[in-house]
């Protein structure tokens, strides 16, 4: 099967799906009776409709191609910088640094993904982002909170434009037998990250009773988890046919995506409870904000991209 005829019944079985659940939303509304449960089923349905968007987003760069797909996530990596930087106060000695990051790392990582240049690109923030950011803001001679100041940037950095670029850069992998699909590495990725985070928050509402880290993430349980993970996995291992895995190596892969998925999402609700947030924005209905569904791909991204190159690229 040629990569436009997979790419065709990808998206129809997503659209089918989605299709699926705003009917399933539809009925539920008309049957809730309680303040609680219409509650549940509003934030269900806004979810729905944000993922109409979302996917004929991703539908619509897929097939306008490689330039089209990188320039959306340096997009989202801007939008989820932002969003991280707003929640995370800064001093006006660090707009030197924060000017650094959105103008020049954030083009300059998705170009070399352009170029193909996997040596630079997997080192140029971790290595000379790392390096060059304190020192600007170091010039500026403000030692007030500076630990922590720069603490924060880094991490925006490294999580918005670092872990979240790993996801175009699986367009410049040379997988053998695999020339011309990569985009549809891309759909298995986010498929199987979105899944799970579905999943887990169906699961988790009908069978959730075991909370995971109450003080943390009141809405995961163990339940959740399990059901979510499990499906989204068995969901990954259907999908081997669009990727360059057998079925076995297909529900390893999703497996190990379902797990960083999941601890990304764990450790970013860490980070805006210590920041006394609910959400990093309000940018997708339903949802928050980019970051509120870009926590679990940063995580999951670097990851999947590694072990798909380790073990399948030459």
């Amino acid at each position: 099967m040629i990569m436009h005829d997979k790419f065709l019944w990808l998206t129809g079985g997503v659209v089918t799906l989605l299709l699926i659940a705003s009917i399933t939303g539809w009925l539920l509304g008309l049957r809730v009776k309680t303040e609680s449960g219409r509650a549940v089923i509003d934030n269900l349905n806004a979810r729905v409709r944000a993922w109409w968007v979302m996917v004929a987003i991703f539908a619509v760069a897929s097939l306008l191609g490689k330039l089209a797909t990188i320039i959306m996530f340096s997009f989202i990596s801007f939008f989820t910088l932002r969003e991280f930087l707003t929640l995370t106060p800064t001093r006006a000695s660090d707009h030197r640094a924060l000017s650094l990051a959105f103008f020049i790392f954030i083009p300059v990582q998705y170009y070399l993904i352009g170029l193909e240049w996997y040596a630079l690109f997997s080192i140029f923030i971790p290595v000379y982002g790392f390096l060059l950011l304190p020192s600007l803001s170091a010039l500026n001679q403000d030692p007030e909170h500076f630990l922590e100041r720069c603490a924060k940037i880094q991490w925006g950095i490294m999580l918005t434009i670092y872990c979240i670029s790993h996801v175009p850069a699986l367009l410049l992998l040379d997988i053998p037998g695999y020339s011309g699909q990569n985009a549809l590495l891309l759909f298995y990725l986010l498929l199987v990250v979105q899944m799970s985070d579905v999943l887990q928050y169906v699961f988790g509402k009908i069978f959730g009773k075991t909370k995971i880290a109450p003080v943390v993430s009141p809405s995961k349980t163990v339940e959740g988890f399990i059901g979510g993970g499990v499906g989204a996995t068995l969901i990954g291992a259907s999908m081997w046919w669009i990727t360059p895995f057998t079925l076995l190596q297909a529900a390893g892969m999703a497996f190990v995506t379902v797990l960083m998925g999941f601890l990304g999402g764990l450790v970013l609700s860490a980070v805006k409870r210590s920041l006394g947030a609910k959400d990093w924005g309000t940018m997708i209905e339903g949802h928050g904000g980019m970051m509120d569904r870009m926590d679990s791909v940063s995580f999951a991204a670097p990851i999947f991209f590694h072990l798909t190159r380790y073990f399948f690229a030459v």
